[in-house]
């Protein structure tokens, strides 16, 4: 049975209620999703012209893929659940993909346990350590406490100074730029115990998967099946203010002038935005969200007659290289199939949100990334390009600093309706269209629905929801 159309039956559902949830990307939809599920009216307004937030697409020479890269692992159940309910789940394809590492200036394979011990930059006491690392983070159960340290300190303790400053300092500047000294233990570890799941989900090789199509077949999928739902959806319609209402509910007034009342708002936009689109938030609340820092990124997409290496993931050490990493997506997606026989490469530079980087134009950026490929591989030539497209985002995840769970804004607000859920929520996880999901579905289980049914007086003795931070149990 389509899981979309199986409703669980409620004693104490609430009479039907007008819902707006603010931000079209995929957590925003299935939360739409989740909540016509539960007898809602729903309407989704998107700021972009077109659904999807990161997941979004567009166009490349001949070629309609992804703005930025996006796989999916074995063992991301809850993207895989969707992926079923809407009929695309059994089409996935999955691959089995190759690391390497570019470090003093060569390019090295780190695809197995024995090209590990063959890696040239380290001994093998060096080797034992930083594998010792991984494999210890992959299993701590308590989160909390890596919170408490920074990334730096506790990685210099466990895999020794030379390990931190040949690896893992140059990795972590290349992903969080100046702001590493900040991040917490926490970060190493989120990464890590996803990659260890992948390989605990299925065999012990990495295998990513992807939908025929990509993520614009997906988004249309889930567009048409909200619609059928009886989903609003509206897209180019930035929400510039939400105002509790003086009958009642909460005023949403739109960019474009329109006003329109909801019963409630969830909004999953960034923080800084939740912060200025709602002033009815109290002082402390706007002040936890405008405070929270982002990771923001430039990404170029490039479309070329010939691939640049057999790895999906290409980690960068040498530092004089300006790019987090390069990104062969054509190792995992079909060249013939979805890329009209082209190989697509991803080349990514993540910053900090307020970096002036995020503001480099197309032109330099490009530059950039040709000028360093050419130094990078003796075999790459501009001449292969077919095309090139640089795509920004400011807020891309939210940087994990020292206790960050303990300033987290509240997703239950001190104004009555009013939701705020958004990816800056994640705190045992890093950001990845699966970990979102669950992010949503969780927090809308724990604490969204139960104070909506509490304000709607349904159920028996509802009590209060307290959203506090930290909470004992935090459900994410």
């Amino acid at each position: 049975m389509n899981r979309i159309n199986d409703v669980e039956p409620s004693t104490s559902r609430p009479a039907q209620q007008h819902w707006l949830v603010v931000g079209g990307g995929v957590m925003g939809l299935k939360l739409a999703m989740d909540l016509v599920n539960r007898g809602q009216k729903v309407t989704v307004a998107e700021a972009a012209p077109q659904f999807g937030g990161l997941t979004s697409a567009w166009q490349l020479g001949d070629v309609v893929w992804d703005r930025f890269y996006h796989v999916t692992l074995l063992s991301d159940t809850k993207l895989r659940d969707l992926l079923s309910d809407i009929g695309l789940e059994s089409e996935m394809q999955w691959v089995e993909t190759k690391t390497g590492f570019y470090t003093d200036g060569e390019l090295l394979s780190m695809s197995n346990t024995g090209e590990f011990l063959r890696f040239p930059p380290l001994n093998l006491i060096q080797k034992l350590r930083l594998g010792g690392t991984i494999f210890y983070a992959s299993k701590i159960k308590n989160w909390r406490r890596l919170e408490k340290l920074t990334v730096e300190r506790w990685l210099r303790r466990w895999s020794g100074n030379r390990v931190f400053e040949k690896i893992w300092l140059p990795l972590l500047k290349a992903k969080l730029g100046e702001a590493y000294p900040q991040t917490s233990a926490a970060f190493i570890w989120a990464h890590t115990a996803r990659m260890y799941k992948a390989r605990r989900s299925g065999m012990k090789t990495e295998m990513f998967g992807y939908v025929p199509g990509g993520y614009a077949r997906v988004l249309d999928r889930l567009a048409e099946t909200l619609t059928e739902r009886g989903v609003r959806l509206l897209s180019g319609h930035p929400v510039s203010e939400i105002r509790s209402a003086e009958g009642g509910g909460l005023d949403v007034t739109f960019a474009n002038g329109t006003q329109e009342n909801f019963d409630n708002v969830v909004s999953t936009i960034a923080s800084p935005l939740i912060a200025k689109t709602c002033p009815c938030l109290t002082e402390e609340e706007k002040s936890r969200h405008a405070n929270i820092r982002y990771l923001g990124v430039v990404c170029a997409s490039m479309l070329l007659r010939k691939p640049i290496s057999q790895y999906y993931v290409t980690n960068i050490t040498d530092t004089w290289v300006p790019l987090t990493a390069v990104i062969e997506m054509s190792t995992i997606v079909d060249p013939q199939q979805e890329l009209g026989g082209h190989h697509l490469v991803y080349l990514p530079k993540y910053l900090p949100d307020d970096h002036p980087g995020l503001n480099e134009s197309d032109e330099d950026y490009q530059e950039k990334c040709l000028s360093t490929l050419e130094k990078m591989y003796d075999h790459f030539s501009r001449d292969d390009v077919v095309d090139f497209k640089v795509s920004r985002a400011k807020y891309v995840a939210a940087l994990s600093t020292v206790d960050y769970s303990t300033r987290l804004p509240p997703v239950v607000t001190s104004v009555p309706g009013f939701y705020a859920l958004n990816s800056a929520h994640i705190v045992k996880g890093n950001l990845n269209v699966n970990e979102t999901i669950t992010l949503g579905e969780e927090l809308l289980n724990e604490l969204v629905w139960p104070d909506f049914q509490r304000r709607c007086g349904s159920g028996s003795n509802p009590q209060p929801v307290v959203d506090e931070r930290p909470l004992a149990e935090s459900p994410v």
